[in-house]
Parts: C-alpha cells; structure tokens; sequence
C-alpha cells in the first residue's frame, strides 16, 4: 500500500454472458487491462460496476476475482456498500479474507445520521484497513451532511478517505480539507471525471471514473501531477492537462447520458469483455446510431488511448 492512495482508480465493469450470468474470465481481463493500461487502483464492485444489481455470492466471487485478478500490483479497493449495516459489515468481511488493501461503501437510502455513524464505525472495525466513505446523491444514495462526514474522519479510526460526488464536490471537498487535517488521508472525485481539473486545484488526491478509458484518464492525471503544489492542499493544474481534460468531454458528456450501457459498450468496442450486456434495470439502453456516436468518441480519442 502506498501512503497515500492516490491516482486513478479505475472502476471495471462487470461482464455478463449473452444469458445474464457473470463472465469471470471476461472480469478477471478486464482488470488486467486496466492496470496494464496505467490504473493505479482498482475498485469493484461498485455502482459502475453494476454491484447493487449483483446477488451477494456473485458480490463476494467479483470481489475474490478481482483482488486475484489485480495480482498486488496496485491497491484493491472493494465495494461494501448494504442496504443494512450487518449486510455492510458481511461484504466487508468477505474483501478483507479475500485481500482487499481497502474498502469503500455509500450508506443505506433512508439512514439517520446516527445510523450513518454506526454503519460506518461498524465497517471500519471489522476491516481493520482504510475506509472510503462514498458521498454520492440520490437516487443512488443519501448525501451525507457535511458536518458528519468531518465527525466520521475525526473520531472513527481507519475512515481515512473519502469519494466526494455529490451535487457541489468541489466546494465539499474544499470545506473538508478546511475541517478535517490529518484525518482525512485523500479526497476523490467521481462522475467519471467530469469535474476533475476543479478537484484537482483544490487538493484531491486522485479520481475513480469507470475503467473504460482508463488510459486517457492516466494521461490526464499524469499531466496534472506535472503541476506541482500550491498553497495548503491547492494543486496546480497545467495547460496540457487542461487541454486534455478539455479533448475527453464528449466522451464524459456521453457517458453522462448512457452511464453503465456506455462504460460497457465501449469495453466491449475496444474488444475487452465478450458482451455488452447490462443487468442494471435501470441502464438507458443505445440504439445503433448511439454506437455509432461512441464509435467516433473513441476515435478521436485515439491519441490518448493505447
């Protein structure tokens, strides 16, 4: 583990076969191909990865697959999120047997503020290794208060990071910094890195986007570590990486509209996984002209991509 995860963490799909089931060998590929093409951590399962739509076995084989898969060569970062705090905790038990260097969960919709304290305290005893706290939105989880988030990083021991996507993250990830010290190890932004050269000016510490691109994405992040320090946590964002930032916003404002259906078609164009298949009930479905337009992102990107 380094000292501070830091970097892109690429967040794999998950691939089924043409009857819905899970495609191991097509998941254990596709983890290898994110950190052959630069992820410096892999996250699984999570939201980008269909994980709320996966049975709790299935929940526990992707998480073994996956910190086999990664083979140590980067941080395991495994998806724990319940709809419960023991059904938290269980996930959390099963990465930590399986390996996993950390762990990352969204609280439960519906959940108090205490109930969100206790879930998260509860997650870090029995992982005993760093916790992501996941401050999303509705209607995939509930925004957790702010003010709680500095408690959580203040008072329970290995809550260390968290994975700011909410409705401002910038402004969050700012007063965070402002609140928390030494407690808080890192702040990364999600969304696919829509707002990623904002985070990186205010100090966050790297980006967990859906793997698809997981090679424009480390070139990006590379040219923004090229920018060196600022004053306190602000960062310095370079013109090259705000060049390249700029050249991946179709494919971030496509994906925006597809979300899963997009992450999955592309790996499944740049000839990853054996099918595009999503079980997400929620996944907006393409039609052949929406290929079509992922087919002319990914062209033009093809300098950033290897």
């Amino acid at each position: 583990m380094p000292e501070q995860m830091r970097g892109v963490y690429s967040i794999p799909v998950t691939p089924f076969n043409e009857d819905g089931s899970v495609d191991f060998p097509s998941l254990s590929r596709c983890v290898e191909w994110c950190v052959e093409r630069g992820a410096h951590g892999i996250v699984l399962p999570v939201n980008a990865s269909e994980g709320p739509f996966l049975t709790d076995a299935e929940r526990a084989e992707v998480i073994r697959k996956g910190v086999e898969a990664t083979a140590g060569a980067v941080p395991f970062v495994a998806g724990v999120s319940g709809i419960t705090t023991s059904h938290a905790v269980e996930y959390t038990k099963v990465a930590v047997e399986a390996g996993a260097n950390s762990v990352i969960a969204a609280p439960p919709n519906g959940a108090s503020a205490e109930l969100i304290f206790d879930y998260y305290a509860a997650v870090a005893e029995a992982a005993g290794v760093p916790v992501w706290l996941q401050n999303n939105k509705p209607p995939t989880s509930p925004i957790i208060p702010t003010p709680l988030i500095v408690r959580m990083l203040n008072e329970i021991d290995h809550v260390d990071y968290v994975k700011e996507e909410s409705l401002i993250p910038g402004q969050i990830m700012t007063q965070l910094f402002e609140q928390t010290g030494d407690s808080c190890k890192g702040i990364m932004g999600g969304m696919g890195g829509r707002f990623l050269t904002d985070e990186y000016h205010r100090g966050a510490c790297g980006t967990m986007p859906a793997g698809h691109i997981t090679d424009a994405h480390r070139k990006l992040w590379d040219a923004l570590e090229k920018g060196g320090k600022g004053e306190g946590p602000l960062q310095v964002v370079t013109d090259e990486a705000q060049s390249i930032w700029e050249q991946l916003l179709p494919s971030l404002n496509f994906e925006f509209m597809y979300s899963i259906s997009a992450y999955k078609m592309a790996v499944y164009r740049r000839g990853v996984i054996k099918t595009p298949v999503t079980r997400n009930p929620a996944a907006k479905s393409m039609d052949r002209l929406d290929v079509e337009e992922l087919d002319r992102i990914l062209d033009r990107l093809g300098p950033l991509l290897d």
